[in-house]
């Protein structure tokens, strides 16, 4: 078991519990998963640039990119209905605390000139998406064998009523929030 989970599990569910006034652990806010995407212009012109984001993102997360194809075609985008355009990947259970422990304790520190994240990107629902603007703040990946920089959408899905347990729930995990 990761140290987030065990953390999670020992420390964070109580005092959560305390501070919801929850009498149930069943009843904690959690996150339940969390999904990863790289969206992929580029690789309208040239497949092969979607197969290295692919490898790329692999060794982020540890787990095997799906593609994500167009939903319908855009003439002025050049884009036609079923081209691949991104890959994701959605992490659950352990591998998603793994990954959010690198990314909370490793990966955002790594972040040039940061200052936190903003918290005003909730979408009601308790759930929240970051957008990392370059790969190689990740330590998997090997910046000499990199041709491109390219961005990716953390969203991270969680069982929060509302934007305020949500944010409290990632504050606890250990989520670096900015004073705005």
């Amino acid at each position: 078991m990761s140290r987030l989970k065990q953390k999670f599990e020992k420390e964070i569910v109580p005092e959560l519990m305390k501070e919801f006034s929850l009498e149930n652990p069943m009843a904690v806010p959690r996150v339940e998963r969390v999904v990863i995407n790289m969206g992929i212009g580029e690789a309208l012109e040239d497949i092969k640039i979607l197969d290295k984001a692919q490898k790329e993102l692999s060794l982020i997360t540890g787990q095997w990119p799906a593609i994500g194809r167009a939903k319908k075609s855009i003439s002025t985008f050049k884009l036609r209905k079923g081209k691949p355009i991104a890959c994701y990947v959605t992490l659950r259970k352990n591998r998603m605390y793994e990954f959010i422990d690198r990314l909370v304790n490793i990966v955002l520190p790594r972040v040039r000139d940061f200052r936190g994240v903003s918290a005003r990107s909730f979408d009601g629902s308790g759930n929240y998406t970051l957008g990392i603007k370059d790969q190689l703040v990740f330590p998997e990946i090997d910046y000499t064998k990199v041709n491109k920089t390219r961005g990716m959408n953390i969203t991270f899905v969680t069982s929060a009523e509302d934007d305020k347990q949500g944010y409290v729930l990632l504050k606890k995990i250990g989520m670096p929030f900015s004073e705005e």
